[in-house]
């Protein structure tokens, strides 16, 4: 199976058995389901990094559970709910799976990736404000999309476009705030000039400053030609 993922599961929680997972090369997590308990998991960190990675549909991937041990857990099939990642490196530090449950719908947020070019930007000099960049939807596991395009190639600056002008695949129900504005081409920003300098604060010509003081300088005229 392209997707599948294989974990085993760990008696023990906390800090030092993640600490010792992750010096031999392995990852804690927690898998769980609708109205199922928790389990306590360890997996390899860098096979679930590259199944994300080659997957398009990215933390939406579905994923075959592979659980040693386990018969009970064969064949179910989770999705990634939350990845923890190291600060610097971006190792994955732990993950939650959430058991799905194929004939459930289930919610989730796909990317909005945006398509063509605007009028607006190309031919005006606007400037395209991508302000909403994931949507939330309901459908069932098998046909979440991978992303929903927006096409911008007829946007002039002022125009938007909003949620409630998306068009989604069959089957997928929108959560996300209708009236929510997804892109935007707005008018660039005026370019503030400079007050020209007044000409009682120009700057004096050259030698203006010393000729006052010369002139305050020189001695009055007096008797005897002092």
């Amino acid at each position: 199976m392209a997707n599948a993922l294989s974990v085993e599961v760990r008696e023990g929680t906390g800090k030092g058995v993640a600490r010792k997972l992750r010096a031999a090369g392995r990852a804690p997590g927690v898998l769980y389901g609708r109205g199922k308990a928790a389990l306590a998991v360890a997996f390899d960190p860098r096979a679930l990094e590259r199944l994300l990675r080659t997957s398009e549909a990215g933390m939406n991937t579905l994923i075959d559970l592979e659980v040693a041990g386990r018969g009970d857990l064969a064949g179910k099939v989770v999705l990634v709910k939350e990845l923890q990642r190291e600060p610097l490196r971006g190792a994955i530090l732990h993950v939650d799976l959430y058991e799905v449950d194929l004939a459930k719908t289930i919610e989730v947020s796909v990317p909005l990736h945006l398509v063509g070019t605007a009028p607006g930007v190309a031919l005006s000099g606007g400037i395209l404000d991508h302000a909403l960049r994931e949507l939330a939807i309901e459908c069932l596991p098998r046909a979440i999309p991978d992303q929903i395009e927006v096409d911008v190639s007829q946007l002039e600056i002022g125009d938007s476009i909003h949620v409630r002008d998306l068009a989604l695949p069959q089957g997928v129900t929108l959560k996300s705030d209708a009236d929510l504005s997804v892109v935007s081409v707005v008018a660039p920003a005026a370019e503030e000039v400079a007050a020209p300098v007044a000409a009682a604060e120009a700057v004096p010509a050259e030698g203006a400053e010393a000729a006052a003081p010369a002139a305050a300088a020189a001695p009055a005229p007096g008797k005897g030609g002092e």
